[in-house]
């Protein structure tokens, strides 16, 4: 039927009504917290180019996440800034590094809070690359022993699910084998399976204090130009054991969550990054935009296009609203 008989505004004359007909809902359960810790006691820096957000010491962190947890937050996906870095990221393997240091503080005061790890070693670099380097180049077999490593820690001390976002080949498998053999088979992996080279990521390079400090990360990282290479990556990360992957950005890859909810049977993960964030915030200082509303719309928009799992930095303050 066409017009006069279908008329679609129909469905649209009150909120009522278009609350019953909606076909895309956020929840609180969907969004998670991205949180930067750092050493020190009482700290709370300001990360300039990410208002409202901030690097806390270990104390500052837990109660950080007593507020958030109030609000509705229930998962936050930690990175440290450690007291000092070496040129493999071996600081973040041990169990009193300052990630590890978090995750058991914040389980002594609030247990049920689910705590995701970054596995990576760009924020422990020297260099600022995401592994030991040969040659000028990260060398993908060398730096697999020590994300297991810091996998395997962060499983010892508590933390519910890791997160690698390195980007080495057979990375998911490495770390997947090396928790079974300890017997930590219940712990879940979250892949950054389509991580991109992106122009997005420079509020997050602040925070983290990991920007490279010699070329950039194309060696490992997806090229933006491609689509069919991010459903190759999936698979290989779901064969080696990934629970959850992830793509990350997500506003400018929304056809690569689509894509990749329509070929694998997975929960789906999508990081909608610093650079789109601080984008909306900027825009909201400028009077230009109206900051709750376009966050709601971001968010709708990366669950419609198949996302399981949000994580934002609008997270904290939009949770209480949706």
């Amino acid at each position: 039927m066409s017009f006069p008989v279908t008329r679609l505004r129909r469905l649209r004359k009150n909120k009522t009504i278009r609350d019953m007909v909606e076909e895309t809902i956020v929840r609180p359960a969907d969004l998670v917290m991205p949180l930067f810790v750092c050493p020190g006691k009482g700290v709370k820096n300001p990360i300039k180019s990410m208002p409202g957000n901030y690097q806390l010491s270990v104390d500052m962190m837990v109660e950080n996440c007593k507020q958030l947890y109030d609000k509705g937050v229930k998962s936050i996906l930690l990175f440290g800034i450690p007291e000092e870095k070496d040129e493999h990221g071996l600081v973040a393997t041990h169990d009193d590094a300052i990630v590890q240091r978090t995750v058991k503080a914040i389980k002594k005061e609030l247990p049920d809070l689910f705590i995701i790890a970054d596995v990576c070693n760009c924020e422990y670099t020297t260099h600022g690359h995401c592994g030991t380097i040969v040659d000028g180049d990260v060398d993908n077999d060398l730096t697999l022993d020590t994300l297991a490593k810091q996998a395997l820690s962060f499983a010892r001390v508590g933390t519910d699910m890791i997160a690698p976002s390195d980007m080495m080949d057979g990375r998911v498998g490495y770390m997947r084998a090396a928790l079974d053999k300890a017997g930590y088979y219940n712990m879940p992996i979250m892949a950054y399976s389509a991580k991109y080279a992106s122009a997005f990521y420079g509020p997050f390079r602040d925070a983290a204090e990991s920007a490279p400090q010699f070329g950039d990360r194309s060696s490992y990282q997806m090229n933006p130009a491609n689509s069919d290479e991010a459903l190759r990556e999936v698979d290989l990360d779901i064969m080696e054991g990934a629970d959850i992957v992830m793509v990350k950005p997500a506003l400018s890859y929304l056809d690569i969550i689509r894509r990749t909810k329509d070929n694998f049977n997975i929960p789906i993960a999508a990081y909608n990054v610093s650079g789109e964030f601080s984008m909306v915030k900027a825009a909201a200082a400028k009077g230009w935009i109206d900051e709750e509303r376009t966050a709601k719309e971001i968010l709708t928009s990366i669950k419609r296009a198949g996302a399981d799992i949000i994580l934002s930095y609008h997270t904290q303050d939009i949770i209480d609203k949706l």
